[in-house]
């Protein structure tokens, strides 16, 4: 026997002979818990830095730096979510044990293979798929332009009723994300490596057990809200689809079928309100033109961005910090490239707020200003908390939150800010507002359904490569009720032509959010006495219900969501009644119009 192997022979017998290795003590979690708090932070500033330059002027050297901090920070939260299965059955104060939890539940940055070179490639293909996406222009089939980017080709079917130009405009944005799909593939890969070895059986499913329940919990309670919501989403899927028919002709928007999807004045079909003329209920009641006003009135996106503070402050929120009105792109620059996608920021945990957008005068974007700010004031009000429980109390909860300020924009609040000139006081005018919103909120509900159903898909295994486009629009199919215009090749990648597939973001927070933010909206109603119907509620300045809901703020993910949903609304389940309380007048307008109708799909 040689030396070398009396000497593995002598070190596995010392080791059989030593004594157990004591179970970790709650000590030692805290202390586990608190070194991480501090390598995530300062890791988490490095990739929010490189991130943000990365996104506001995309070139190949910004591409690498995203990628080199990205990789730091993926190492360090896998490694720690990795040894954090060490202290799984320590005994810990609550704080600890919710950080170790949320540790391995956060789906953002992915977990990460452990061996290195895996670990870079995940974060270089990350970088470019968003790079990718960020860069994406359309120049025509032969390639001659003129060259469009995603926003100049939204304007297209926002405003086009021309059947050429929308589907030129809606298949051109397609060619972007067909270099996607191989990167793609590696990623999940990848990134289903790095889930399992923290334990999952793949990324979907940790995604899922990131909301206080078993996965089979969540994917019923999914179920089971779009189940009682189904309904309000069909009867204004059968009136648009009727009132389309006036513009495109039956024989192309057939009763009993899906929807074109290039007609519906939105990319991806996700909302609707840009065909509003095309559907408008009551031609001129209540015409609440606010994009008109805003230009009108000089408004340019600084002045919009005060009036979403204002809001805020009217509740008690303190003023955005001076470095968020520095640092915060508003307006897309004219010499480089930039992701437009709205984003709210937290660079250092602390106190640097921005937010990122390509602001247009409009309507739309005043209330996408609200949302974002949401987030902004968010982040502010959990600064206090170690930083594993700086976040919503779930995903969801953080887009619910500006949203849920969105409905208080009223009419009656915009009459406050100059934009509306009179109220609408008679039915006609209440259903075309409700109307206006039902082809935002509405229309939305199950768009979300389709982006994750299809990547829980794709992670478990389900559905493989060579189906990725036909398992996407069999999703969108069966919830939207919306179909391609022209076939859809299967070497083509539809799913990556949305930013949030491009930049890996989970989208069934964005469900939860269309839910949670009417039960907030009713909750903070409530508080604030109002006793009207809910659709008239307007919280702006009531300090009460201010407070309330900065108490809900301030325990960040501190505490299972059912706490912190019933330190606003005093209950602990997600209800969709707010949400058909809320369009109770539309709905009764959509059964009226749909009588005797082939509705579905």
């Amino acid at each position: 026997m040689t030396k070398a192997a009396l000497s593995i022979l002598a070190v596995l017998a010392a080791a059989a002979d030593a004594p157990p290795r004591a179970p970790p003590t709650a000590a030692e979690a805290r202390d586990f818990a608190a070194r991480v708090d501090r390598e995530l932070r300062a890791a988490s500033l490095r990739s929010n830095t490189a991130s943000w330059v990365a996104l506001t002027y995309i070139t190949e050297d910004t591409e690498r730096l995203n990628a080199w901090a990205s990789e730091e920070l993926m190492a360090l939260v896998s490694r720690a979510a990795r040894e954090s299965l060490a202290f799984r059955d320590t005994p810990a104060d609550a704080s600890t044990r919710r950080q170790l939890e949320l540790l391995r539940l956060s789906p953002e940055p992915p977990l990460a293979p452990e061996d290195p070179a895996a670990r870079a490639e995940l974060a270089e293909i990350l970088a470019k798929l968003s790079a990718l996406y960020g860069a994406g222009r359309w120049c025509g089939p032969a390639e001659t332009g003129p060259c469009r980017d995603l926003g100049e080709l939204e304007d297209v079917l926002a405003g086009s009723r021309n059947w050429d130009e929308l589907l030129d405009a809606w298949t051109g944005w397609r060619t972007v994300s067909v270099p996607m799909r191989p990167l793609y593939e590696r990623f999940v890969g990848l990134a289903n490596r790095g889930a399992r070895e923290a334990g999952f059986a793949d990324v979907g499913a940790q995604w899922r057990s990131g909301y206080d329940m078993p996965q089979e919990a969540f994917d019923a309670e999914v179920d089971r809200l779009w189940r009682e919501l189904r309904p309000l989403y069909e009867g204004l899927h059968c009136y648009v689809r009727r009132r389309l028919q006036g513009t495109y002709g039956a024989e192309r928007v057939p009763d009993g079928a899906p929807i074109p999807a290039h007609l519906l004045g939105n990319m991806w079909a996700q909302t609707w309100e840009n065909v509003y003329p095309l559907v408008e209920p009551y031609p001129g009641a209540a015409r609440l033109d606010v994009d008109r006003a805003l230009k009108a009135g000089g408004w340019d996106p600084p002045r919009m961005v005060r009036a979403g503070e204002a809001f805020f402050s009217s509740l008690g929120f303190a003023p955005l910090p001076a470095t968020f009105w520095k640092r915060s792109m508003f307006v897309k620059p004219r010499d480089r490239d930039v992701v437009c996608h709205a984003s709210a920021w937290d660079i250092d945990s602390r106190s640097d707020l921005r937010i990122k957008m390509c602001i247009k005068v409009s309507e739309d974007d005043l209330l996408t200003i609200h949302h974002e700010l949401g987030h902004n004031y968010y982040q502010r009000a959990s600064e206090h908390l170690p930083f594993l429980l700086q976040q919503g109390a779930n995903d969801g909860f953080h887009e619910a939150v500006g949203d849920a300020l969105v409905l208080s924009v009223t009419p009656d609040y915009l009459r406050r800010l100059g934009l509306v000139s009179e109220v609408p006081s008679d039915q006609r005018g209440l259903v075309n507002v409700q109307m206006r919103e039902a082809l935002q909120r509405v229309a939305f509900i199950p768009f979300p359904l389709v982006v994750d159903r299809w990547r829980w898909q794709v992670f478990s295994g389900k559905v493989a490569p060579e189906r990725y486009q036909e398992a996407w629009w069999a999703l969108v199919r069966r919830y939207q009720g919306v179909a391609p215009p022209v076939p859809r090749p299967d070497s083509y990648f539809d799913p990556g032509a949305k930013y949030h597939v491009a930049a890996n973001t989970p989208y069934i927070r964005y469900f939860l959010a269309d839910v949670l933010m009417f039960q907030f909206h009713r909750g903070m109603c409530r508080i604030a006495g109002h006793s009207g119907p809910l659709h008239a509620c307007s919280i702006y300045g009531d300090a009460e219900a201010g407070r309330r809901f900065g108490a809900m703020l301030a325990l960040g993910a501190s505490r299972p969501w059912p706490d912190a949903l019933e330190t606003l609304t005093g209950e602990r389940r997600l209800d969709a009644s707010a949400m058909l309380e809320y369009f109770a007048p539309l709905r009764r307008f959509l059964d009226e119009q749909n009588r005797g109708r082939r509705c579905g799909w």
